[in-house]
Formats: C-alpha cells, structure tokens, sequence
C-alpha cells in the first residue's frame, strides 16, 4: 500500500446548523439537531452511530437527494463549477437486474450525455480499475454480492466525482469480502489511482471507522447530534491487533456508552425522555439473558471489554449498546467506560432457574421502567383490570415520534409479558391481569 496522503486543510464541503424534523412540520421532533461539519481535502471523514441517529439522512443531505428544514450545505467554488461533482454507494446494490455490468456503470455517463464511444472506454476502465475485467457482460444476477458492490463502486467513480458518499457500503457483505473490499477501496484511495478528494463513510462498525478514516464524528442519538470528534493518527494500513488500535477502539466505545451531561436536554443520550417518556430500544429477554450468561462465564467472569464482548458474541455496536444500556437501565449491569460489568443482580440472575429470574426481572422492571409501574398502576386501580395500549400509545407520542412510541410500547409489553406483571392481548390491543395479584 503507498504512503498515507496527509490531510490537506482546504474545506470540501461545510455543513452549518442542518437540522431536519419529523413530518413537514419544523415544529415536530427532530431527526438530526443543529449539526456542523467540514470536510476537507484528501482526507476520509466517518459518521459513526446506531441505526436511527441520522448518519444517512446527513449524507442524503449533503448529496442533494432532500432537502435539509434548516442550515446548509455548502460546498467549496471554483471557477469551473459552484459545486463538487458528488457519487454515492449505497447499502444496497441498486443495479438494474436487466442492464449488463457495463451498462449499469455507464449509466451515469450516459444520464450526463457522454458520446457513447467516450462513455463506453470510461465504463471499461472503471470495471478494470475495481477488479471485475472480464465481467464486463455479466448480468447482475451471476455476481456476488461482493462483485455487485464492486459494479456500484465503479458507477460512482466512473463519474470522476470530487466527493465519494458511501452508506455503509460493507454492512450487506459477509465479513471476509467486505474486509476484502475495503481493502481494496483503501489500495485505490492511497495510490491515488481515483479522481476523488475525499471520502464521507457512515457507519455503526467501529472498528471499520478507526480501519479507514481520518476522522471519525460519533453521533447521538433522539435526535442526531455530533457528540464527538476523534481523530486517528495511526499510519495506515491499520493492524487491528496494534494496542494503540485496540485502545481507540475502546475509546470510541467509551464515548458512545456515556451518560448524558446533566445540562444537556432530556431527550438526549440513554433512553431519552424522563418517568413514563422514557424511549426504549427493542430488545428481546432473549438477548437480555443471553447477554448476562455471556458476561458471566468463562473467560469473562462478570466483567468483559466491550469490543472483547462485541467479537466474542458476534455483535455489531448497533446491536450490543441496546442490549447493554438495557441491561443497565435494570440494574443487571454497569457500563464503565468501555468495560461491561454484572451487578451482584446481574451474577444472581444468571445462576437461577427459569421461575427466580422472572421474579428477579419482574422487581427490576417495577423498579427501574417507569412505564411498567405505571401500565401495572392502571391495571390495579381499574375494576376489570384492563385498558387499552392506545391510552398509554397516545401518552407516548406526546413526547416523541410515533415510530419511537410504538417500539417503546412494544419492548415494554414484551419485558411486561416474560415478567408476567401484564398480559396483552394483541386482536384487541390491551393490556389486563390474567392473574392479578
């Protein structure tokens, strides 16, 4: 690989005070809040965050696909052109299932208007330059979905744009391809073999962010906001077994596992919200249990690393911070930094039988849930010990969106079920006491 280009400080692209809502309304909750970004020349920038915290509506933002409710996207000018010419890789493949691999790369150029002769020497050596020559005839369907993330890189760079946008380009890709792939992007980037001058990557993947960018944002989320900014001076290519490697890592993990600063508005950090309000993330007792059995046993002995806990359980971030918070919302656990660690409730809960925990997950959830205690309080004081989900539905969306007020009530009524403090009855969409107490 050729030596690191080093960031040059010319700014590419700034992004001032962007904020997009729910809805059409500028007055509803906000998807991403007050975000700011440069991003310079040679350099690769990463957004990192869970699902939900409005990477990609940042990225479609900067892309020109919507339309932001407040701030800007400028970009910087010169005299050919007021903007950079911009492409986009996205999650999912996009091809077109009937155009062959040289037809859907040309499509760009073609949409542009390039003479066909023009058009089809580029598309060539843009199918050449990513690794598919020979494939230039293949239909979609003959490729791998490696190969047909291969044909969507060579769509965007065929273009020569300025800026390369990409959309968690890996995270459809079984591990050793997407490794193989981003490889490869990397190789292209720092041999200068591309016409690009930077690179904006989201991604909830830490360790993709700290393999590949310069810089990486850590954003929040309800809404979105850059909680940080970290910088990765490692030399490339990166060792993921390097110590300094395996500290930033940590590190990252660390920032995304903070509580909120007590200044900050409610709605911010861990289960945004406060009593009743409180957003809860889906996650299943399943995950739950399987999480403290985990952490409890051998090698971890109730304590374990995040990242140690992440690859040892074959999990994504987006899918260990929810469990874990969750976890800790209960009291089961403690996040310390980057370290994981059971409570005495979290160690005596993974060593009862099935009737203990339930009991034990049932005190926890009265205790620490307040929307548990209170659908349980309302069951109580009613005569027939029942009333509908959309009381308490309704009492949700007063204080956040619709999609979250729905998830919130779903991971409630499942905690509440397996707890067996509330049934629910999904036909008629209520709660009762089958058994009241």
């Amino acid at each position: 690989m050729a030596t690191q280009i080093l960031p040059s400080r010319t700014p590419l692209v700034e992004v001032e005070h962007l904020r997009h809502f729910y809805g059409r309304s500028a007055k509803g909750t906000p998807v991403i809040d007050d975000v700011n970004l440069t991003l310079f020349e040679n350099e690769i920038v990463g957004l990192l965050g869970r699902s939900g915290s409005g990477k990609s509506t940042l990225l479609r933002s900067i892309a020109g696909l919507i339309q932001p409710d407040e701030g800007h996207v400028r970009f910087q000018r010169d005299d050919s052109r007021t903007a950079p010419d911009i492409a986009m890789v996205f999650q999912t493949f996009a091809l077109f299932p009937w155009l062959t691999v040289l037809e859907n790369v040309e499509l760009g150029l073609e949409a542009r208007k390039v003479p066909a002769e023009i058009r089809r020497e580029r598309a060539i050596a843009a199918i050449d330059l990513i690794g598919l020559d020979g494939f230039e005839n293949a239909y979609p369907k003959e490729l791998s979905g490696g190969m047909r993330q291969r044909v969507g890189l060579a769509r965007a760079i065929v273009v020569d744009p300025t800026l390369l946008l990409l959309d968690e380009p890996f995270s459809a890709l079984d591990v050793l391809t997407g490794e193989t792939l981003r490889t490869d992007l990397l190789d292209l980037w720092f041999e200068g073999r591309m016409p690009i001058k930077a690179m904006l990557i989201v991604t909830h993947n830490i360790e993709e962010a700290v393999l590949m960018c310069d810089r990486i944002l850590v954003f929040s989320a309800n809404p979105g906001r850059v909680a940080a900014e970290i910088k990765v001076e490692l030399p490339q290519p990166r060792d993921r077994l390097d110590p300094a490697f395996r500290a930033l890592v940590d590190e990252i993990y660390a920032r995304m596992t903070a509580r909120p600063i007590a200044t900050q508005p409610a709605r911010d950090g861990l289960f945004p919200g406060m009593g009743i309000t409180m957003a809860l993330p889906r996650v299943s007792t399943n995950s739950l249990a399987g999480l403290i059995e985990e952490v409890d046993g051998t090698p971890f002995n109730g304590e374990a690393g995040l990242s140690d806990l992440a690859e040892t359980a074959d999990l994504e971030v987006d899918e260990l911070l929810p469990i874990a918070e969750s976890l800790q919302l209960l009291r089961f656990a403690e996040l310390r930094g980057a370290d994981f660690v059971l409570t005495p409730a979290g160690r005596q809960y993974a060593g009862a039988d099935v009737d203990a925990r339930k009991a034990l997950f049932a005190q926890a959830l009265l205790a620490h849930v307040p929307l548990a205690g209170h659908i349980r309080r309302i069951l109580d004081e009613r005569a027939n010990k029942q009333a509908p989900a959309r009381r308490f539905r309704d009492e949700l969306e007063d204080h956040m969106s619709e999609e979250y007020a729905d998830e919130t009530l779903r991971t409630v009524t499942l905690w509440g079920r397996y707890a067996e403090i509330f049934a629910y009855d999904e036909d008629s969409d209520r709660f009762s006491l089958e058994d009241p107490q």
